[in-house]
């Protein structure tokens, strides 16, 4: 699936639709035309006839069969800096299984004509923004109008997904190795998430290898870990808590009650915009339950009680009730700093006001003191950043929407260019102006 195992994903984990790609419904228009042009041309046996190649003056132009050109193109992005690169094994399933040309009704599969080379998901690209430099991330020699109706689908797969794992390895970057929890599934189609999914699982390995780290991949669906046999978590939802008439106590009681102790406890606190209240009311209520069975030797269903975090996910445009107002939002609206501070401090002394026994001081405080803070809402890099900076107690970021994000240094469009064209049996330099054949080092040959 990556560079991390040297496995190739297929088709059987992608589903290609592939007869209407043939087709060259998911395709530029301009591609469909350029291959109905160039196949009437090889039908015609029309040879090159034209006065104003660009071919060097020793190679003669003469008997050059256009429509049957074979192209050397390559495939790759103009992000500035470092690029993840995922896409590129949905890319080579893409030329794998629609290569080729219809006659009448019937699709002659020319796959296996063609000489690709790629490098594996999960590598790294650099680029100084100059397309001249770029390192490449396919390429492929073959007949031009064989593959021409890919160009269009294989720049979306490796744009999209190379976007999203960059971006993600970011915000784990500006996290200094707290875990990032995926939650933009609900601002995109839902038929984007096994690719989004996977994008964010490579970002997730490729950070663990270069940090020497061990961050899991939390993701909140489970179409978003279907490549990879990852599955969607989460804990509860603002709707859930209305149902229960606003208290997130009561609330995270049922849900402590009814489902398995493997899913973690995280209750978010935030409803009633008063965080530090319904913390304290959560916690207490279920440490009690928590120490009630335990005292009855029925382990198993206290460990059901076990909260494992708070989730503080404050609207932008509200000040929660425990945040004393200084008149400037940054600092009051929000999930912020102080809000944050306010809930660690709280939590780490909350069970000093229990009546408990004496034996059980001790595990209270630990209780206590083991609930990690997870916040949300708002959060990219840079706000992740000032948080880092100013050692707020955020324990987890959920982060949603920013993980798309698409524009000044997030731009990872990919490209793809024909650099050279076989004529007599040689290779010719043939870019536009512009571009030149690039090299990669990680490039390797894939058949």
């Amino acid at each position: 699936m990556s560079i991390f195992d040297q496995k190739r994903l297929t088709n059987e984990t992608f589903k290609l639709d592939i007869e209407r790609m043939r087709r060259g419904w998911y395709s530029d228009k301009y591609f469909e035309n350029i291959g109905r042009m160039l196949t009437a041309l090889a039908s015609d046996k029309y040879v090159y006839s034209g006065k104003h190649h660009n071919l060097p003056h020793d190679i003669s132009a003469e008997n050059i069969a256009v429509g049957d050109i074979e192209v050397e193109m390559q495939w790759f992005t103009r992000r500035e800096g470092n690029t993840i690169v995922v896409g590129v094994d949905k890319t080579l399933e893409m030329l794998k299984q629609c290569t080729g040309y219809w006659n009448g009704d019937k699709f002659i599969e020319t796959a296996d004509q063609l000489e690709a080379w790629a490098v594996h998901d999960g590598i790294v690209v650099k680029s100084d923004g100059n397309p001249l430099n770029a390192e490449p991330v396919i390429k492929v020699r073959g007949r031009y109008r064989d593959f021409a109706l890919l160009e269009t689908p294989s720049l979306g797969v490796l744009t999209r997904s190379s976007r999203v794992a960059t971006n993600v390895y970011e915000t784990l970057t500006a996290a200094r190795g707290k875990p990032v929890l995926f939650f933009p599934a609900r601002f995109d189609l839902h038929e984007v998430q096994a690719a989004d999914g996977y994008a964010y699982n490579i970002a997730i390995k490729r950070f663990n290898a270069d940090f020497s780290s061990e961050i899991g991949s939390f993701v909140s669906t489970d179409a978003q870990g279907d490549w990879w046999g990852g599955a969607g978590g989460g804990t509860v939802a603002h709707a859930a808590i209305a149902s229960f008439l606003g208290d997130t106590a009561e609330a995270m009681m049922q849900f402590a009650r009814i489902l398995p102790a493997r899913i973690p406890r995280i209750a978010l606190v935030d409803f009633n915009n008063d965080s530090v209240r319904d913390t304290l009311r959560v916690i207490e209520t279920m440490f009690a339950k928590y120490r009630e069975l335990s005292d009855l030797g029925d382990e198993a269903e206290a460990s059901k009680y076990v909260l494992y975090g708070v989730r503080l996910d404050t609207s932008g445009s509200l000040r929660d009730v425990s945040v004393e107002p200084l008149g400037d939002p940054a600092l009051d609206l929000g999930v912020n700093p102080r809000l944050v501070f306010n809930v660690r401090q709280e939590l780490d002394s909350a069970w000093e006001g229990w009546s408990i026994p004496g034996v059980w001081k001790d595990a209270a405080r630990e209780y206590c003191r083991n609930v990690k803070i997870v916040v949300s809402g708002g959060f990219g890099p840079e706000k992740i950043r000032k948080f880092e900076k100013l050692e707020v107690p955020a324990d987890i970021y959920a982060v949603g929407s920013w993980l798309f994000n698409n524009n000044g240094g997030t731009v990872t469009d990919f490209t793809a260019d024909v650099v050279r064209v076989k004529v007599h049996g040689e290779w010719i330099d043939m870019a536009k102006t512009g571009r030149r054949p690039l090299a990669n080092p990680n490039l390797e040959r894939v058949w």
